[in-house]
């Protein structure tokens, strides 16, 4: 095909239809007349030979399965290409140094790497050095000014500490594939309090899911207390019993080969936020200025590193 002909403008216009669904509500969005999105669109679709979207009436249109992986990776594009400016516009050098990132530990194995990752490529000066824990933890180590920034849930937020939200996750079931309920589209929390339950005990963790059924005046049947995910996982592959999650990650199979499966969990719960948070009293920097800008660029509804997306239907199997 040669060397590709298509421009970021048109990825912009690309990622507001996907985004919207509608080429009006991209044009609203961008401030850019529908004929426009429209023409950007057809020539992106010509140009890498792929149709990206379904047509339908009034304006309205669906990505198809190539267009939702393009979508991903127009994203990622545009990303870089910030990362590009970010970088030119900063003056000698710019954004170097260490960075200490914290990340919760049901979160970590999923969204760190990635996000470390990519900070260091698009900042090659930098080094991100990683550290897990629970919320207390983590809490602790950025009032110590031990670690600059901290990825993890709105848990007990305390004053000193600014909380950026970047994305919400459903609370969901995860059963075996042989599991009765596997086959099910959704659960209600009553059906599942009869069942063997194996719980995250982790700090924060086990209050937010024991609340979740006191609020319908339930009492789950407590079968395990495990505070490692990957150990439920396998426990719950296994059919020892269900759990419940807000993660959702992209493999469904334990780390032992067996397979997992999610089932949404009918009914109106509070889910779990990612966030960025970070210490008050602590001065602005560069460096931290960059990672956060990144995070935010990073992860979305559309797009979490190492998850299915809450927009990409996180409970399918």
């Amino acid at each position: 095909m040669g060397s590709s002909r298509f421009t970021l403008r048109q990825l912009e216009y690309f990622i507001a239809a996907g985004d919207t669904g509608s080429v009006t509500l991209a044009s609203e969005r961008l401030n850019i007349s529908q004929p426009s999105i429209s023409t950007a669109i057809s020539q992106l679709e010509s140009e890498l030979g792929v149709q990206l979207f379904i047509r339908h009436h009034a304006q309205g249109l669906s990505l198809t399965p190539s267009g939702k992986t393009m979508l991903l990776e127009a994203k990622r594009l545009a990303e870089q290409a910030g990362s590009l400016y970010a970088i030119a516009s900063e003056s000698s050098g710019g954004v170097r140094g260490q960075l200490n990132v914290g990340c919760l530990t049901t979160l970590a194995a999923m969204v760190l790497p990635e996000l470390s990752v990519s900070f260091q490529s698009a900042f090659p000066d930098t080094i991100v050095r990683p550290f897990v824990d629970h919320q207390g933890g983590l809490l602790e180590g950025l009032a110590k000014a031990q670690l600059d920034v901290v990825v993890s849930y709105d848990l007990q937020i305390p004053q000193d500490i600014e909380y950026s939200p970047l994305v919400d996750l459903p609370v969901h079931a995860v059963v075996s594939e042989a599991h009765p309920l596997a086959r099910h589209s959704a659960v209600t929390l009553k059906e599942l309090a009869e069942l063997p339950l194996i719980l995250l005990d982790l700090p924060l963790s086990v209050e937010y899911f024991l609340a979740l059924f006191m609020k319908e005046g339930l009492q789950p049947k407590i079968a395990y207390r495990i505070s490692q995910p990957d150990v439920i996982r396998t426990m719950v592959a296994n059919g020892y019993g269900y759990t419940l999650a807000n993660v959702t990650p992209r493999s469904d199979q334990a780390l032992d080969g067996r397979k997992v499966v999610r089932v949404r969990l009918s009914g109106d719960h509070r889910p779990m936020t990612i966030g960025l948070l970070t210490l008050r009293q602590m001065r602005e920097y560069r460096l931290r200025s960059a990672f956060l800008a990144h995070a935010r660029s990073f992860i979305s509804k559309h797009y979490i590193p190492g998850m299915v997306a809450p927009s990409m239907g996180a409970t399918k199997r």
